[in-house]
This record gives structure tokens, sequence and C-alpha cells, in this order.
């Protein structure tokens, strides 16, 4: 039964009651696994381009930037903080011992100074505790290094994003991944008319910090580049909050009695994703970046993907407009019934059995879609998704990026098939978001809501349930038109603790 209270909740955050009640029903009933078909591989739905069709790919992506009709976006989610990075650290301060004995700290002290906010922690120390970091390391001091990195007193990176932490030095200068995105938009992502639109999704409590940044630093960059950038800001709507639940599936309450809410995951991110109103959109997650000297892999393999996003939805225009006309043949119905087997390797076995009308509203409905490219690289044992083969509720199969949490453990096929995956997905995607008429697609339409996700948490001390929305390149995207293409492995470099700046590909 809903209190007067609990209605002033929802409509604060414009939640309906409807949406409640299909959310209690979730943690009742739980999600279905998905339904496997098989792992992609190179030998099965994963595009290996040659050089060939690098040439042509790449030349595709040229053209279509210089087309002044053309709108392109770059989409970074970097709401993110960045406290887990520092978890080992975090550990270190709240240990019973001084000095470092950890293989984690004992690296991170050893290469301090590699890291590119060394020379800003070092004046910080200097000015807290009056004398440098070699000192406060000779003297054994190595936790005040520490709370000067995290504390608020101090750079405050405990509490910071992750693209607000200086990530690669470059001479007297250093880069956060927000000025790294800066430059790679300029690199691939700008139009005919030298424009770059970036557009980041933020916390409400670090908006100002972006802004900030991004005023700081714009200018710079658009002189560097020759280009003129059009940055955007948007925060997770309050309306894909979740309701939380107690271990009994029934409403979770604080002690106040309000009801508890939490954010709905990165799926709730297909809202705004839905809110911008462009052609293509470059998807990137904030801290898989890596400083200029290899940015080359990363631009080249970015222009690829988009190139065959490009060729393929030209195709697609061209036979969504030949349905249009009425006037097909049977050699073209084939035709487009293999490019959608083929080329965006969604399959039916029922297309045989249907009647000449349905089957071309079929074929219709399969074309009209939003389009998306991903890359994806061969698989090194990340946690994670990838790319794999299912089947939808329509009975057709087609790519999927799937989590393990999608898959029947139980299910020894299933989980053999999972077993079999060659290839992981790293957040790299382009996607086109228009049909064939010029019409922008309403994301919201094309999403499967029965692959959410339950996991279990607390507060205060109580243990709840909490429910994420289908994830923004997992079910949100499910019912898109999917292609996967093999990617370098060079050109994943995310940060996840700290330690990972040491690497080469961020030295």
């Amino acid at each position: 039964m809903m209190t007067n209270q609990d209605k002033e909740q929802l409509n604060a955050k414009g939640i309906s009651e409807q949406q409640i009640i299909g959310q209690l029903s979730s943690f009742e009933q739980g999600f279905p696994y998905l339904k496997l078909f098989a792992a992609a591989s190179t030998d099965n739905g994963i595009i290996r381009t040659n050089k060939e069709e690098e040439t042509l790919y790449l030349s595709a992506w040229n053209s279509y930037t210089q087309n002044s009709g053309h709108n392109i976006l770059k989409f970074v989610p970097a709401s993110g903080a960045a406290s887990r990075m520092f978890k080992d650290l975090y550990a270190f301060v709240d240990a019973d011992y001084n000095e470092p004995r950890t293989n984690f700290e004992n690296i991170f002290f050893h290469h301090i100074n590699a890291f590119a906010f060394y020379k800003e922690l070092n004046s910080i120390c200097q000015h807290l505790y009056n004398t440098d970091i070699t000192s406060l390391i000779d003297s054994g001091k190595y936790k005040e290094i520490v709370m000067a990195l995290l504390n608020k007193e101090g750079l405050n990176y405990g509490a910071l994003p992750k693209g607000m932490l200086l990530f690669h030095r470059y001479g007297e200068k250093a880069r956060t991944p927000v000025e790294e995105h800066l430059v790679e938009g300029a690199l691939y992502a700008q139009n005919a008319k030298n424009e770059v639109n970036i557009h980041f999704t933020v916390s409400h409590d670090h908006r100002q910090l972006f802004e900030n940044l991004i005023a700081k630093k714009k200018a710079e960059y658009e002189n560097e580049f020759g280009v003129t950038y059009h940055i955007s800001f948007s925060e997770q709507k309050a309306s894909t909050d979740t309701i939380a639940v107690d271990m009994d599936n029934k409403p979770f309450r604080t002690d106040d009695g309000r009801l508890l809410f939490r954010p709905g995951g990165h799926g709730a991110l297909i809202e705004n994703l839905n809110d911008l109103d462009t052609d293509v959109i470059f998807i990137k997650n904030i801290d898989n970046v890596v400083p200029d000297r290899l940015k080359d892999s990363t631009v080249k393999y970015k222009k690829l993907i988009a190139g065959i996003l490009v060729s393929l939805q030209k195709k697609i225009f061209e036979y969504l407009n030949l349905i249009d006309s009425g006037k097909y043949t049977h050699d073209e119905i084939v035709e487009i019934i293999q490019f959608v087997q083929r080329q965006l390797c969604c399959r039916n076995a029922e297309t045989k059995n249907m009647e000449d009308a349905d089957l071309v509203l079929y074929l219709k409905k399969k074309l009209n879609r939003p389009l998306r490219v991903c890359g994806m690289v061969r698989n090194i044992g990340e946690p994670g998704g990838g790319p794999f083969l299912a089947y939808n509720n329509d009975g057709s199969y087609s790519m999927q990026i799937l989590e393990s949490s999608q898959i029947n453990k139980k299910d020894k096929s299933a989980e053999e098939m999972f077993a079999q995956g060659t290839h992981f997905n790293p957040v790299d995607l382009v996607c086109a978001i228009r049909d064939y008429k010029g019409e922008k697609f309403d994301l919201t339409k094309f999403i499967d809501k029965s692959t959410g996700f339950i996991s279990q948490k607390s507060k205060s001390g109580r243990d709840l349930k909490a429910l994420e929305l289908p994830g923004l390149w997992n079910g949100a995207m499910s019912d898109w038109n999917t292609i996967f293409v093999e990617v370098p492995l060079e050109t994943f470099n995310p940060v996840k603790n700290v330690n990972d700046l040491l690497r080469e590909q961020h030295q």
C-alpha cells in the first residue's frame, strides 16, 4: 500500500506506481536467462578485416565526415567515482603496519615518481608537511603520502571522478582523461565544419568540476587541433532510479520510513543517449585512454568501425526504400534476406515458411532498427561481457553482448558455449540512431526489459536487494542491429586501479 509520503517521493522522481509494481514483480520472479545459439568468433560472426577492406572502410568514414549534413558525437560515460581505484591504498592506511608490505604497495611507492600526478602530489606534501615525497619515504611516513593523495586536504583523489585525475604526463604538463577524450574527438570525430561534439554523463555532485575543467582547457585544444568543441553534459535521470527491497522482497524503508531508491546502473544512460539529436555516436568509457604516442591505433580502428557502420547503414537504407516502393523482384527479396542473415547476422528459421507479405514485413522490421558496430578484443581474462549469438523473443537469433550473470550456469550446454567465448567487450561502440527517413529512433522502444540484474547490497547494516536496469550495451540495446569487429588489444587500456597507470601504455 502506497502512503502519501511514498507518492510524494515517486512524483519527485518522475516514477509511476506502475513502474514500482513492475520492479517489485521483477524481484519476486527474477530475470530469465538468455538462450544462447553460439559463442561469436572470427569464424562465426566477428568480422576480421584485411588490408583492402580497411582501406575501403577508412575511406567510407572520411567521406562521411566531409558531408556537412552529417552530425557526429562522442558519448563518454563519466559519472563513476575514482574511489575504487584506490581501495588497496585505503587498506594500507587502515592497516596495522606503517611501511609497504604487499606487492601492490611496494610497486606503488617504488614507482611513485612515474605517476602523472607525482609533481602535484609532491607540491601538496610540501604544503602539508613542509617536506617532499622523497624525505617522507626516507623517514617511513608512507601513510602521510597516501593521505595527501586521497584526502580532501590534499589532492582529494579519493572523492573525485576518474575524469578529473591526472593520467598522462607530457613534459611539464599532464592530462586528465577528459582532456584525452577532447584530443581523441578531434582525431576521429570532427565533422566537415571542423566541429567536435562531445557529451559527458556526469554525477550531479561532480558536474561543476567537469564544467570548470572544460572552461579552462577548451581553448587550448581548439587552438592545437584547429577545431571548435561543443561540449555538453547530462546526469542520470532520477526517473531511472529503482526501488530497493528487503530480503523478503518488500520495499526497503529507511529509518525515517521513506522508500529507498538506488541508481539503476549504466543501463539508465539509454535515456541520456535517447535525448541526443545526432546521426552517429561513438561510445567509450572515460578511463580507456592512452597518451598521444599510442593513439594511432585507437584512431585507426575507431574510424574503421565507423566506416563499417556508415557502409552498412547506406545499404540498409537502400533496401528499406526499395521495400517502400513496392517495386522489388523475387531475386531482390532473396538478396535482402541474405543481407540480413550474413551481414547483420540475424537469422530466423521461420522465414522459409512465411507468406510473402509477412516476409517483407519481417525484413523491414529487422532492417529498420538502430545500428551499432562494436569493437571486440581477444579475451584476456577480464571480467565483463562478451559477444554471443543469442535467441530473441521472436524466435530469431542475433548478435548480443552478454554478461556472465545472464547465462544459466546449471545449463551445461549454455555454460560450455559461454566458456568457448574468444572475445571480450571493451565498450568500443559506434552507433547510428536515425531511420531511413531521417527520423531519430526512440531508443527506449528497443530495450529488452527482461534482462535486468538483481544484486545484494546493504544500508545502515541491513541487507537489501538492488535492481539494475538492462545494461547500456546489453539489454538496453538488445533489439538493435549489432555487428562485431575484431580490434587489437592495444586499443583497450582501462584503468581499474591506480597502479594500472604505471603500465607502459599509460607512461
